[in-house]
């Protein structure tokens, strides 16, 4: 809803070329929810308007940060599972390990329902 609000009330921000959605690895690049405009060389670059590019930008900085919380979720159900596997019967160890992977577990489903949040009303602000 504040999504479309604001893309109302700013409209020009939302008008221009398409920006292809290029990545780094696995993160968006900052530009990811802007639309974009010609240069003086008529290629399609990211269109800033300083007071009225700060919600986009921002979204795009924190589906960034959410992206590294979720792969850093994942190298710890890793390292939590070698633990689990080297415990050698030791009761205490693998019970510290299986408490990792489920609270690793519980931070992945948790950045998995921000990052669909995020991409949601990023995505809106688009159309």
């Amino acid at each position: 809803m504040f999504a479309v609000v604001f893309a109302k009330l700013f409209p020009t921000l939302f008008i221009g070329c398409d920006l292809s959605s290029s990545s780094f690895f696995f993160l968006p690049p900052w530009w990811e929810y802007l639309k974009g405009a010609p240069d003086e060389l008529g290629q399609c670059s990211p269109a800033v308007n300083f007071p009225h590019v700060i919600l986009p930008v921002g979204l795009a900085l924190l589906d960034i940060m959410i992206r590294l919380a979720g792969f850093v979720a994942i190298i710890s159900i890793i390292i939590a599972g070698v633990a689990y596997i080297t415990s050698s019967g030791d009761p205490t160890k693998a019970a510290s390990a299986r408490k990792r992977i489920y609270n690793s577990l519980i931070g992945l489903a948790i950045v998995f329902i921000a990052a669909a949040v995020v991409a949601f009303i990023g995505n809106s602000l688009l159309s």
